[in-house]
């Protein structure tokens, strides 16, 4: 027979196998190596049907990316997605800057570069760069050589990073977040080792900030605690401070001596003005004192899968930056080793070319401008309805999202009756809607809360 032929050709084989078997299976009367066939191996765990995982739970869908999930799976032409944190065009389109592809073509038609590793801090280009973009290139911290900067892995990276190099450096391991805030946060600083506590920050019977609140539990909160602030655009409310409220802020974290970690998720695509949206950055830079920021390129560049951002730590001195650097290489070596080079090279050719960058500007007024615009458009519309209520909020909040004030109940018939889809609390993606889908959204708003109050 033909198997019986290529077993007696291969005794040796049988032997081997008969040895790995008795090795494998558990302890029990030795299976002779006459009776040992590669059938036995069907009885080790690990290759039975069932998994050494069957256990594990299944997880719940991420509040925010499970919205983009039902949606996908939603069949209706009249279909909505104003949950996903990422700009859309007029037609409900990705959109690629043009400067994005000019910065493209021109590294791919450098013949000179490579697809080295990138050093554990990044591309040097694009740090110091970033720094520049978010501090003011006449920032006396930047000057002074004060600023230790590594890229990261965009904003979340940039947090984590931050996180656990102050679990492991810093001698206060309480952060205070605001409530609400953007829902990876509490999960980021968990995971880096830190405690995570709140401070009040959004009103829902104003729509708008609970200023009083805020200052009383950042006084109430220990000396020295980390504190996350929003840099602009506040996520997912769309409520930020004005300046004196900015100003009474840095004074009493200050007086404190309480840490700001700022997140920089939209400078430029809030207002469209870069510095305008970087001026409570600044504030806090031109004192002199510490804090550490995170800078994320996905919004105001476009970049959402290249990945980029950056952490950079205001040091009190240029010595203690060179040692804050040379730790944060310690965190980041046995994370990820180095980040990507592609999209840190792309942002550095844009910052360092000054046509590229103005062209950028422009792109990017051009999409805070469009939301803004939808926002006025869907005040006017709900105006029109005579919707219950009082929904000037949508046009005083700013940047991508809209705090809507809706409840669980109201965003469910809306997904039930309307199929618009938007995260359990109310917050719509500005930037998902269109001029033709405005009056989908309006109906929908006004038939909720008409009916379920």
């Amino acid at each position: 027979m033909p198997t019986a032929n290529v077993r007696a050709a291969h005794p040796s084989a049988d032997r081997r196998l008969s040895t790995l078997v008795r090795h494998l299976l558990p302890s029990s009367p030795r299976t002779s190596p006459a009776t040992a066939t590669s059938a036995d191996l069907q009885a080790f765990p690990t290759m039975a049907s069932s998994s050494v995982f069957a256990g594990v739970a299944q997880g719940p869908e991420d509040p925010i990316l499970g919205v983009t999930v039902a949606f996908n799976k939603d069949p209706s032409p009249v279909k909505v997605n104003l949950g996903v944190g990422a700009y859309r065009t007029e037609e409900g389109k990705p959109l690629v800057l043009n400067v994005v592809k000019r910065a493209e073509a021109q590294l791919l038609n450098n013949q000179s570069r490579v697809k080295e590793y990138l050093p554990i801090t990044g591309l040097a280009d694009f740090n110091k760069l970033s720094a520049k973009l978010i501090f003011g290139a006449d920032s006396p911290a930047i000057q002074e050589n004060r600023v230790a900067t590594v890229q990261c892995l965009s904003g979340t990276g940039s947090l984590r990073v931050g996180g656990e190099f102050l679990a492991r450096h810093y001698h206060e391991r309480t952060i205070y977040i605001p409530n609400p805030t953007w829902g990876n946060h509490p999960k980021i600083f968990t995971l880096a080792g830190l405690t995570v506590r709140s401070y009040r920050y959004y009103d829902p019977a104003t729509r708008g900030l609970d200023f009083q609140g805020l200052l009383e539990d950042l006084s109430s909160a220990p000396s020295g605690a980390i504190i996350l602030l929003h840099a602009c655009a506040h996520n997912p409310t769309g409520v930020d401070p004005t300046v004196d409220q900015w100003e009474q802020i840095r004074q009493l974290m200050r007086s404190k001596a309480l840490l700001p970690f700022f997140d920089s998720a939209y400078q430029g695509f809030a207002s469209g003005s870069l510095d305008k949206d970087a001026q409570s950055v600044h504030m806090f830079v031109a004192d002199g004192g510490e804090l550490l920021m995170a800078q994320s390129y996905a919004k105001n560049m476009g970049l959402y899968g290249e990945r980029v951002g950056a952490l950079s730590i205001v040091c009190g001195s240029a010595d203690v930056a060179v040692k804050v650097e040379s730790q944060l290489k310690l965190v980041i070596r046995p994370m990820y080793s180095n980040p990507p080079l592609h999209g840190a090279s792309i942002v550095a050719t844009i910052l360092n070319d000054c046509g590229m960058f103005d062209e950028w500007t422009k792109e990017l007024k051009g999409m805070a401008d469009r939301i803004i615009s939808m926002r006025q458009q869907l005040f006017n519309a709900l105006k029109t309805r005579g919707t219950p209520g009082d929904w000037s909020h949508i046009i005083k909040q700013i940047g991508m999202f809209t705090f809507t004030g809706l409840n669980s109940d109201q965003v469910a018939f809306m997904r039930q009756e309307f199929h618009i889809y938007m995260t359990s609390d109310g917050r719509i993606s500005m930037a998902g809607l269109s001029s033709r889908t405005v009056p989908h959204l309006a109906d929908a708003i006004d038939a909720a809360v008409t009916k379920l109050k």
